[in-house]
């Protein structure tokens, strides 16, 4: 975690912006410890996204096998994706 002023982070948009974009990570900037603002570059957020979608896919299908849903195993589940790529 890097750690700056926030008043020099928030007259230095180009600097926030390169150090987001290389640590692909939130910048978290605050005044006096309360949450103000927090910058991410693009690729940061879309993955950050795509990993939210996917754990939501993930305890939606969790929910339905407990709700007796009916389920597939793993080998079933390997032979199915298999099929499915050799029909495209």
């Amino acid at each position: 975690m890097i750690i700056k002023a926030s008043a020099s982070l928030r007259n230095d948009y180009t600097s926030i912006s390169s150090l987001a974009k290389e640590s692909h990570e939130p910048i978290y900037i605050t005044k006096n410890g309360e949450g103000d603002m927090v910058l991410m570059s693009i690729d940061t957020f879309e993955r950050r996204e795509q990993i939210l979608k996917l754990r939501n896919r993930i305890l939606q299908a969790e929910q339905e096998r407990i709700d007796g849903e009916k389920t597939i195993s793993i080998s079933e589940a390997k032979e199915a994706l298999r099929k499915r790529l050799e029909d495209e």
